[in-house]
């Protein structure tokens, strides 16, 4: 039961960040806008181009179950910086200081969904398990 939680557990968190990715991909126009908007300008296509290649490695990683360290390091490369960045509720207008800290508490809880796979790791539904299971046949000379 343990680990069919775990792999739910992935499948929602690397929904999150798929989803982020394909939006930015989709609406890219948008999302230099944006990144304009919070102050983002410096090599702004470098930074759009790393963020999405992040996202979509991290995510594809973290869902599949392969290198899931490497894969926290570069969602958390992205996603802490853009919640303490776009979500800085402490800043903002009276009317928008609730909805900003909401979604800013839930950005945190995400963090701590990533941290907790970056601690126990995957479980037995894996790429990493999956390969580490099989076993080649020994070869006759």
């Amino acid at each position: 039961m343990k680990d069919v939680v775990d792999l739910i557990a992935r499948m929602c968190l690397s929904a999150i960040f798929i989803f982020e990715s394909f939006t930015s991909i989709k609406f890219i126009s948008r999302t230099k806008e944006t990144m304009t908007q919070y102050g983002f300008t410096w090599n702004q296509e470098f930074l759009l181009y790393a963020t999405l290649i992040a996202l979509t490695v991290g995510s594809i990683f973290l869902l599949i179950g392969y290198r899931t360290t490497f894969a926290v390091f570069l969602l958390l490369l992205y996603w802490i910086p853009v919640t303490f960045t776009v979500y800085s509720f402490w800043n903002d207008p009276a009317n928008v200081r609730n909805i900003h800290s909401i979604i800013f508490m839930k950005n945190i809880a995400i963090i701590g969904g990533l941290l907790l796979v970056l601690i126990h790791d995957t479980g037995r539904y894996s790429i990493r398990r999956l390969v580490g299971m099989t076993k080649l046949p020994k070869e006759k000379w």
